[in-house]
């Protein structure tokens, strides 16, 4: 679909009711933005996520977003952006906004059920977060040649890990 103002492809499509009588209106982002019916804003997602969770945590929010686990260094927020703990050491750290939470999926804060044979051990755990952790702000940072030696080892610990 085209623009109404000008031969681009519409990208933001506006849908006005009044009076019961349906008005559609198809722009560009250019046009949409002379118009000012849009706003040119970068989106942060962290920021989104945090603000969409804190609607959900109340004022507990605040609170979580400060600790930070000692061991691998992860954040309450973070944990809740990616969906995954650093380490064992955060059920502890973590435990105000973990507790309610493993409540709702799971109707218990106690696993109750098997265990695996093998119990890992916490030390590789905790270090193959750290690698992770160093290889992501090596990323971030864009030092590649680093980041491809942080990729080696953790591979290397992973590996070790999955076989002992």
């Amino acid at each position: 679909m085209k623009c109404q103002f000008c031969p681009k492809p519409a990208t933001v499509h506006l849908t006005d009711i009044v009076d019961n009588q349906k008005r559609e209106t198809h722009l560009c982002q250019q046009c949409a933005e002379a118009r000012q019916v849009v706003e040119h804003k970068e989106l942060n997602l962290p920021v989104i996520v945090q603000n969409l969770i804190g609607q959900h945590l109340g004022p507990q929010t605040d609170e979580l977003s400060r600790p930070c686990c000692p061991v691998c260094g992860i954040r309450y927020m973070e944990f809740r952006a990616q969906g995954r703990l650093g380490c064992p050491h955060d059920y502890l750290v973590f435990r105000g906004g973990l507790d309610p939470l493993l409540r709702r999926i799971h109707r218990a804060t106690r696993h109750v059920g098997k265990s695996p044979r093998r119990v890992p051990q916490a030390n590789s755990l905790v270090e193959i977060s750290q690698l992770r952790r160093q290889l992501q702000s090596a990323v971030d940072a864009e030092a590649y040649e680093e980041a491809a030696r942080l990729r080696d080892l953790l591979r290397k610990k992973e590996a070790t890990y999955e076989s002992g």
